[in-house]
């Protein structure tokens, strides 16, 4: 990846659109469960979604091959496609962007107090 992928994000388009190409394979089921995945996980990414993209590319993988060996999706996700996803980004108590963001306001707001105060 160059710096001009790097600052417009083309990197990340060309692999999007691969991901969707590849999910419109996968039959109906799949591909419902697939959306849902990617609005689970989408939660637990950064700015960019950058480091969100090898963890799709491994659940896509797996719902590909799943598909490939005829399982249903309930055997391969089980009941709870969100703990599932919840799993995926980290485990239980893994951050999102909204705790990643609180605790940046936190240590500003800290930061800026300690200056008022000393």
């Amino acid at each position: 990846m160059n710096f001009w992928e790097t600052v417009t994000g083309s990197d990340l388009t060309r692999e999007w659109k691969a991901f969707e190409a590849r999910a419109e394979e996968l039959p109906a089921d799949y591909r419902a469960a697939w959306e849902q995945m990617k609005g689970h996980l989408f939660p637990y990414s950064g700015f960019t979604g950058r480091e969100l993209m090898p963890i799709l590319d491994s659940a896509l993988g797996l719902l590909e091959e799943a598909a490939t060996d005829g399982q249903s999706i309930h055997e391969v996700l089980g009941d709870d496609i969100a703990g599932f996803c919840t799993a995926l980004a980290g485990g239980a108590g893994a951050r999102d962007y909204r705790d990643r963001w609180r605790e940046q306001l936190n240590r500003n707001v800290a930061r800026k107090l300690s200056r008022l105060g000393g």
